[in-house]
């Protein structure tokens, strides 16, 4: 999850070796070369689209071993050297092998699917039952390897992708600290935004949205329980997608909160994300909840007139923190119009009067939940309570809290359990705000198809002292609801990425991609990072 006021929201290897980060205090963020990326002498940025490697791949133009060794390679130069984004927290010593399985496979006539064969990165709170750990970043687990796969590990391989990586991410999911960098874990050290090196790239999934943005890989899995998908995707330059909580299975992910926890894609167009939701979305066994899940359709609309006549409500009030985000947002409204929607400006009232009753059931939540899944890595399990992991961190303090604290952790310890009348009432009340007096309100009485608003503010400057500085931008709407969100590229303020949200009811996902699409085909915002080191005054 991102920061915010609050504390929790908005908030050089060889091609086959692949080791952890040393788990020590991270090194300081280093000087970049003054000039051009140049200088870095880094292999060119392979931005082509899924479908494109696809077709490549079908030609023998390309072959999976020679992406799987082109994304290495960009790793060696981008992510431990040059630019030193620190995206990746370990990569997969078995995807050279995968990849050679892959090329057999489709030089047999057989192709699983649209993602056979393209490397994915998937964040270090996803579970992997292979030879990578998975460890939110904290030491506590950076031994620790997965007994399973999680549900949308297993549906990712069974489409033929290859994990070719873990990222880095804020640690526990940017949930530990009310000072927290984002971006930042014991492990991982600090990941850097590619665009403007010194500011931060949101999180908590940084490292999926700075490596996919700076073409380590050609899409990636991030999680979200409130933006943790959304502003890193926005502020990387990125389409991310927060889905409907139930279409994307959420067992073998480490949790905060079951009622607002998801995985989704992010990737660096709208018809990458969906190839990749595809993929992963369907009932998980083992996660209830997604036995409510529809069908996604092969194609959700995406046509260029997708827009054309459809009512977008255009949120003002989640606006007006920054005057060059607004005048983008401006300009996208008119983009929207240009592209045949009738945009209706609209009105959430409950904005900012429900985040007390969020933190309240995300606390609750998060204790009961993250003993749930101790429990299931069995007996080789590092701790079996949140209270084992705020005593391992005190331990460790000064490697595992060189920065910043456990305030969050402490507080969500001296939590009862979800029986309490405060956590129902807390729930009960994030409901009736976001949704039945929010979102279904708002689409209701102005008969719009879905809402829009700016995803972010420009990226703050990274600072491990006093932490994250949140600029604006909204994604708890959709998060506390549980409804769907799509951010899009719409622009740049200094160079640094702005996205635009898209949001609409409950299993609404496959609409709000069509009109995602339109947009993004009407605008094309989407630019290429550059590695600048600073934003330095004239």
């Amino acid at each position: 999850m991102p920061s915010s006021r609050r504390g929790f929201l908005k908030s050089g290897l060889g091609l086959e070796a692949a080791a952890a980060i040393p788990s020590a205090l991270p090194r300081p963020l280093a000087a970049a070369p003054s000039g051009d990326t140049a200088e870095w002498q880094l292999p060119p940025a392979d931005e082509r689209s899924v479908a494109e490697l696809q077709r490549d791949l079908g030609t023998g133009a390309l072959t999976s071993v020679a992406l799987v060794e082109q994304c290495f390679a960009r790793m060696d130069a981008v992510d431990r050297s040059g630019p030193r984004i620190r995206a990746v927290i370990e990569r997969n010593p078995d995807a050279l092998a995968i990849a050679r399985e892959r090329d057999a496979e489709r030089a047999q006539g057989k192709v699983r699917g649209p993602l056979h064969g393209i490397p994915v990165l998937v964040k270090d709170n996803v579970d992997t039952a292979d030879r990578m750990r998975t460890s939110a970043g904290s030491l506590l687990l950076a031994d620790s390897v997965a007994p399973r796969d999680a549900h949308i590990i297993e549906r990712l391989r069974a489409a033929g992708a290859i994990i070719i990586a873990k990222a880095n991410l804020s640690e526990w999911a940017n949930f530990r600290s009310t000072k927290s960098s984002s971006g930042w874990s014991a492990r991982g050290g600090q990941t850097r935004n590619p665009y403007v090196l010194d500011r931060s790239p949101c999180g908590s999934s940084s490292g999926t949205g700075a490596g996919v943005s700076a073409a380590l890989a050609p899409i990636g899995i991030g999680t979200e329980t409130d933006g943790s998908i959304i502003c890193p995707s926005a502020i990387n330059g990125l389409v991310g997608h927060k889905p409907t909580i139930g279409l994307v299975g959420r067992s073998g992910i480490i949790p905060i909160s079951p009622s607002q926890d998801t995985a989704g894609p992010m990737a660096r167009s709208v018809a990458d994300a969906y190839a990749l939701l595809l993929a992963i979305a369907g009932p998980d066994p083992r996660d209830p909840v997604t036995s409510r899940a529809r069908a996604l359709p092969a194609d959700p609309g995406f046509r260029p007139d997708a827009l054309k006549g459809v009512r977008i409500g255009v949120v003002q009030n989640l606006a007006g923190f920054n005057g060059a985000v607004d005048a983008l947002f401006k300009d996208a409204v008119a983009a929207l119009r240009s592209a045949g929607a009738e945009p209706i400006d609209v009105t959430l009232p409950t904005a900012g009067k429900y985040g007390d009753a969020e933190y309240e059931v995300l606390l609750y939540e998060f204790k009961a939940s993250l003993a749930a899944y101790f429990a299931t890595l069995g007996p080789a399990a590092p701790a079996r309570s949140l209270a084992d992991a705020i005593a391992f961190n005190s331990r460790e303090a000064a490697r595992e809290m060189p920065y910043f604290g456990q305030e969050i952790f402490e507080v969500a310890q001296r939590k009862g359990p979800l029986t309490d009348a405060a956590y129902r009432k807390a729930r009960a009340s994030c409901l009736a705000l976001t949704r039945t007096q929010g979102i279904d309100r708002a689409l209701r009485a102005q008969r719009v198809q879905a809402l829009v608003y700016p995803s972010n503010g420009p990226a703050w400057p990274i600072d491990l002292v006093n932490g994250d500085r949140f600029t604006g931008g909204d994604s708890s709407f959709a998060a506390v609801s549980g409804y769907p969100s799509i951010t899009v590229p719409m622009g740049q303020v200094q160079g640094l990425p702005i996205g635009l949200s898209f949001t609409g009811a409950a299993w609404s996902d496959a609409q709000l991609y069509g009109y995602a699409f339109a947009f993004e085909q009407t605008t094309r915002h989407r630019r290429a990072p550059t590695f600048r080191p600073t934003i330095a005054a004239e």
